[in-house]
């Protein structure tokens, strides 16, 4: 008799919870750095308010870490929950392309890219029908973590790098790929609040498709 296979693995689950409390820590304190100057340039050089592209609002305490403005303090939280992040996203990576996970869960095929089948699934989801067969995830759900997971969550490390005082000397052209430190600044501006808005989307799905459910198999692995 077979062993049962969990839903969720235990490398997918310990990463998952992980990534809660760092990215809260993160994007909690990077609002506290905002609130620093909240003015976003691009190019190399930014510094008066008339050459920004946008303006952010000062962020209240309630919504920062620390509740009070402290850009020491804020950096600190922000080095502090950056390594447990980047390297639980390298493990992750690995993991998903050692098990397969990666090239069997999430990776789209030609088929599913037909208009027809697209706009099936949008359909589907509107109607709040999250059933996708034998797959483990259906063709919006691969798109979305896709993203997530190779472009939003990489390029969060590597445009916070791109900002780091003491980087630049060190790998230049990062810096230049990005566009230069305040193009980088910019873009990881932009991409901490779209998983802001993967988050909220997130757990607006998870309460509608049963949340007790959906815990309970992040937490124990559940079975497939």
């Amino acid at each position: 008799m077979s062993k049962p296979v969990k839903r969720h693995g235990l490398i997918t689950r310990l990463w998952h919870w992980v990534n809660v409390i760092t990215l809260t820590v993160l994007f909690m304190s990077g609002l506290n750095i905002s609130n620093a100057h909240r003015y976003l340039y691009w190019g190399n050089y930014g510094f008066d308010p008339a050459d920004a592209w946008t303006s952010v609002i000062r962020f209240p305490g309630w919504a920062t870490i620390p509740g009070y403005y402290s850009l020491a303090e804020a950096r600190d939280w922000h080095i502090l929950m950056a390594w447990p992040f980047a390297i639980g996203l390298l493990v992750m990576w690995i993991a998903m392309l050692v098990s397969g996970h990666f090239w069997r869960d999430i990776r789209t095929h030609i088929s599913e890219w037909k208009p027809a089948a697209i706009k099936r699934d949008i359909i589907e989801h509107l109607k709040l029908n999250f059933d996708h067969g034998d797959a483990k995830y259906n063709f919006l759900q691969k798109i979305t973590y896709g993203i997530v997971l190779g472009v939003l969550l990489p390029g969060m490390i590597f445009t916070g790098l791109a900002i780091s005082p003491g980087f630049e000397p060190a790998a230049p052209w990062l810096v230049d790929i990005l566009g230069g430190r305040q193009s980088a600044r910019s873009i990881h501006f932009i991409f901490s609040w779209a998983l802001f808005a993967f988050f909220v989307v997130h757990v607006v799905l998870v309460l509608l498709a049963g949340p007790i459910g959906q815990i309970r198999d992040m937490i124990t692995g559940g079975k497939q």
